[in-house]
């Protein structure tokens, strides 16, 4: 089995590309995520890429920015490839399957506002004894 869940935060903007058809869009951006344990005193953290296909990649590219908390569930691939000195280097990504956008930033909707414009509807009730309940 093959499954990751972690919460932090957007160390940078995500960035965005499209497959070579154009079609698939692939977003990528790294999560800090905190410790349990801290070293001399100091908190520290984990710095996790993150890979998202698809319309939730345009979703995430349109509304995540730096600093943005959020959960991310996938799988863990690795990737080995050649540098340009010959030597083998080896990698790790979350393909993300679900990303959740933990806080309110970048929401481009407006939200409802309550306003108190001095009708108050609410009118206390009463107690009586004789409810049929």
């Amino acid at each position: 089995m093959n499954k990751v869940a972690i919460v932090g935060r957007l160390t940078r903007d995500p960035e965005i590309r499209y497959a070579s058809d154009n079609q698939l869009a692939i977003t990528r951006f790294t999560v800090a995520v905190d410790r349990i344990f801290k070293k001399e005193g100091q908190p520290t953290a984990d710095f996790l890429p993150v890979v998202v296909f698809g319309k939730n990649a345009e979703n995430c590219h349109k509304y995540l920015g730096k600093g943005r908390l959020v959960s991310v569930a996938g799988r863990l691939q690795s990737r080995t490839w050649d540098d340009q000195d010959g030597k083998r280097r080896y990698s790790y990504d979350i393909i993300a399957d679900e990303v959740n956008f933990l806080d309110r930033g970048g929401d481009p909707r407006p939200q409802p506002t309550m306003e108190n414009t001095g009708d108050d509807d609410f009118h206390p009730v009463e107690e009586e004894d004789d409810l049929p309940f």
